[in-house]
């Protein structure tokens, strides 16, 4: 995947000033970063003391060309793949662009993200949609839009389907099936196991027999199968045991019903580093283990090689994104140094769900030699509520500072809420020398305007 130019802040401390060359710092900062002067970092060309004078703070900073490099990388890793883009991660009208732009599908999981999708011109028929409730409002949208593939997550979702689809039509769809294979960075982001929500199980056979009922529905073409195993999976290796489990089904099918099904779908979940040193996963290594197998466990089984499907979110915009906050208090207490700034879990959920760490960086100054921990935190009323949790910092960090995060790309503003009422922060896009706006501050205007209790 491509890599950065700029380090964040190291993660040990009481340290002398940071360094700017390391391969491991710059690994998690746009590739396109760059230090003007000493303590400034400009991203896109665009230094980020000019972007939150100019839009405010907090502020998300997406790199254009970052999230373009990284489709592309896809691209070229699977090219006899469909690389459909996890629109969850994060969605707007010139992402929406960009990912049709460079010829990747699209995956998303409601009716508002297909609707958004289609009326901005993304072609339906390049889009799949998840979910393991999907609403009747849902599956209505979708027909009606005309979407490529709809996953079916569990057994009533398939007479359901078949009626709103009528005698006279045809939808193509696939099969969540559950491989039994654990994987991802935390608990709460695990899918591939029997112990939660999604799919339907090989192990007990729900799998088998949803499928033996599609087969009888003559509106459903089943088109292929669907995994996924989780999220932030930063090793092939469950990727492999995943495709051996699904082509062992396919296996299955092909002597009970004669199925020979063109697709196979293994989903996404591809981890990044959010912090320097943290692991990822090699892409390149993952697009050539996977093709060998599948093409080995296929030819074992005597069956042909169906298309792959995968289904990246993160690991195309998660690292091309900056958020950018203003420090509201320095509190030494307790022993330890607690600096707050002007967002927190309303704009950045993440490390309050599931433990996420980060590596905050001082910008626009060049800041003490010397670093001390510090705990970022945010301004909502939760003692949850931190951004980054005993990171390094500048001792002589002060209220007016700027602080920027890295790899603040992916389910951000797609998990903000207005807690406290604080409105969800603007989104801008930098590219060669230049910033606008894409999605703009929520307003307490807005915020009222939902409001119609009087």
């Amino acid at each position: 995947m491509t890599t950065a130019h700029v380090p964040a802040v190291p993660t040990t401390a009481p340290a002398t000033a940071r360094a700017v060359s390391t391969a491991a710092e710059r690994s998690v900062w746009p590739a396109s970063t760059t230090e003007p002067r000493p303590g400034e970092l400009a991203v896109g060309g665009v230094a980020l003391t000019e972007i939150a004078d100019r839009f405010g703070t907090p502020v998300y900073v997406l790199d254009e060309h970052e999230v373009r490099d990284r489709c592309r990388t896809y691209r070229d890793a699977f090219p006899d793949a469909d690389v459909l883009y996890a629109a969850k991660a994060f969605l707007c009208r010139a992402m929406i662009h960009w990912i049709d732009e460079e010829g990747l599908g699209l995956d998303v999981c409601s009716a508002g993200e297909l609707e958004l999708a289609v009326t901005a011109g993304f072609p339906p028929e390049r889009i799949v949609l998840h979910g393991n409730a999907k609403s009747p409002h849902d599956l209505a949208t979708a027909l009606r839009l005309g979407v490529g593939r709809i996953v079916i997550d569990s057994p009533s979702e398939i007479a359901r389907l078949a009626a709103a689809v009528g005698p006279g039509g045809r939808q193509r769809v696939m099969v969540r099936v559950v491989p039994g294979v654990a994987a991802g960075g935390h608990e709460k982001i695990r899918t591939g196991t029997d112990d939660q929500k999604f799919g339907l199980s090989i192990a007990d056979g729900y799998a088998q027999h949803a499928i033996a009922r599609i087969l009888d529905q003559p509106q459903l073409v089943l088109t292929g199968l669907h995994c996924h195993l989780g999220s932030q999976i930063t090793e092939v290796k469950p990727y492999l045991s995943a495709v051996r489990r699904m082509v062992g089904l396919m296996s299955r099918l092909h002597r009970q019903h004669g199925l020979v099904l063109p697709e196979l779908d293994l989903g996404g979940g591809h981890g990044i580093a959010y912090r320097p040193g943290e692991p990822a996963l090699d892409l390149t290594a993952l697009a050539r283990r996977v093709r060998a197998e599948l093409t080995s466990a296929c030819a074992s089984a005597g069956l042909p090689v169906p298309r792959l499907i995968v289904e990246p979110g993160r690991a195309v915009v998660g690292p091309a994104g900056v958020a950018v906050y203003h420090v509201l208090a320095v509190k030494r207490t307790g022993g330890r140094t607690f600096v707050a700034v002007d967002g927190g879990m309303s704009d950045n959920p993440r490390p309050a769900l599931y433990g996420v760490r980060y590596a905050p960086r001082l910008v626009g100054r060049p800041g003490s030699a010397t670093l001390a921990p510090a705990t970022v935190v945010g301004r909502h009323c939760e003692a949850g509520d931190v951004v980054a949790a005993d990171v390094p910092l500048p001792d002589d960090v002060r209220p007016g500072d700027l602080l920027a995060v890295p790899v603040a790309g992916a389910y951000h503003l797609s998990m903000a809420s207005a807690y406290n009422m604080v409105g969800r922060p603007p989104v801008t896009a930098v590219r060669d020398g230049r910033a606008r706006l894409l999605v703009r501050r929520e307003s307490l205007d807005d915020l009222r305007g939902r409001d119609v209790g009087l």
